[in-house]
């Protein structure tokens, strides 16, 4: 009763007024709003700032500098094996598998179209129609920096608007097509193993999305924007380099065509994962230098 409850408010609360005002306290550099707040979460969600690159906590100008806080460069270890796929968030896996016949599976009894979270245009979603997926949630205790699981080449980058739910395991369950109507990013990449799309999901009070490229993502209205990146002026990303960060965190969806990998069978629904970790064996080899 308490999850359907819940559900229920985020279909009646002004989801984007609700985030815009959550934004703006976090933007806040008053040492009087922006102290309190930051030692009230960390206390809360128990926080490891040992692991923080700052760990006094005063030392962040704002909120989301420090939710957004980057580690020690020990703090994670990146799978540096060829064939490997390295896991790209702090989080733990909502669901793992193959996309069957062009959807992806949400929730027991719920899923949704690779195409419709793609941005709608089939050519874009053709390579995963029959691919693999996992998704990867990120709690509020969570390292929300989005890092490579390998090296690739963007291509194109779409920003698709939407609803704002909450991400958690309740809305999961009882929010039909809930990570393909939340506003999301897209970044579709080519790599040595294929095509790949790393899908940044927005929620509830989630202030906004960044790119290591672009900045701040919010373009205005409700029309689906997409940048297309030629060879001049190129962006490569290596295994491991940061690609994004949530500023008030959320889910990372990864799609892969068919027969790209073998998934890590020590990761299953719930359970937790480091960034860098080894996520994914490769099927084939890669292409030499």
């Amino acid at each position: 009763m308490q999850d359907r409850l819940f559900v229920l408010l985020q279909y009646i609360v002004p989801q984007h007024l609700l985030s815009r005002l959550v934004g703006a306290l976090a933007e806040s550099r008053l040492p009087l709003i922006k102290n309190p707040l930051i030692k009230l979460f960390a206390k809360q969600f128990k926080v490891n700032m040992q692991e923080a690159e700052r760990e006094v906590l005063e030392d962040y100008v704002n909120f989301n500098d420090f939710f957004t806080r980057s580690l020690k460069t020990d703090a994670r270890q990146i799978d540096s094996h060829p064939q490997h796929l390295a896991c790209p968030v702090d989080g733990a896996i909502s669901q793992i598998g193959d996309i069957k016949s062009g959807q992806i599976l949400q929730a027991k009894g719920q899923d949704f179209s690779v195409t419709t979270l793609l941005g709608g245009q089939p050519a874009w979603s053709a390579p995963f129609q029959d691919g693999q997926f996992t998704t990867i949630y990120l709690s509020p205790k969570d390292y929300h920096r989005i890092h490579m699981p390998c090296d690739g080449k963007l291509v194109r980058m779409v920003h698709v608007p939407g609803q704002l739910f909450s991400v958690n395991q309740a809305t999961a369950e009882n929010v039909p097509g809930l990570f393909a109507r939340n506003e999301r990013l897209v970044a579709i990449f080519e790599t040595e193993f294929g095509p790949m799309a790393m899908v940044l999901v927005g929620a509830m009070i989630v202030a906004s999305i960044e790119t290591t490229w672009a900045g701040l993502i919010c373009p205005p209205g409700r029309q689906i924007n997409t940048w297309e990146y030629v060879e001049q002026g190129a962006i490569y990303l290596r295994k491991g380099e940061e690609m994004g960060r949530f500023k008030l965190g959320s889910t990372v969806i990864l799609c892969l065509p068919k027969n790209t990998c073998e998934w890590n069978s020590e990761l299953q629904p719930g359970t937790s994962t480091r960034m860098g970790q080894m996520l994914a064996s490769t099927a084939t080899m890669p292409m030499d230098d």
